[in-house]
């Protein structure tokens, strides 16, 4: 799993059969202190999040299908929660700032 921030969606007119109906998004690993860190990747949708949300993503095929029940599933990176604050014991983390309330989802 990783922290991450959500940069953007992504549109693909042409996916696998898994990916229809999947949200998919931009999103952008974090620090657990908030500072950027890695390459962006693409994760599918399963918590409604929107640009400036910070997240929590899986990033492991296996638990990728497991969420799908689909074995044979080419699936690796999804977006399953939301992380409102993290709290470091030398006192360092992030609290999520600028996203969008979560009452405005659709």
């Amino acid at each position: 799993m990783f922290l991450a921030e959500v940069l953007g969606t992504v549109v693909s007119p042409v996916q696998i059969p898994i990916l229809n109906g999947q949200k998919l998004l931009l999103v952008r690993p974090l620090t657990p202190d908030g500072r950027r860190s890695g390459k962006t990747r693409i994760a599918i949708d399963k918590a409604q999040a929107g640009v400036g949300d910070r997240v929590l993503c899986i990033d492991e095929g296996n638990s990728a299908r497991g969420i799908f029940k689909d074995p044979e599933g080419a699936v690796k990176t999804i977006v399953v929660g939301f992380v409102d604050s993290v709290d470091l014991e030398d006192g360092r983390g992030f609290h999520q700032l600028g996203a969008r309330a979560r009452s405005n989802r659709s």
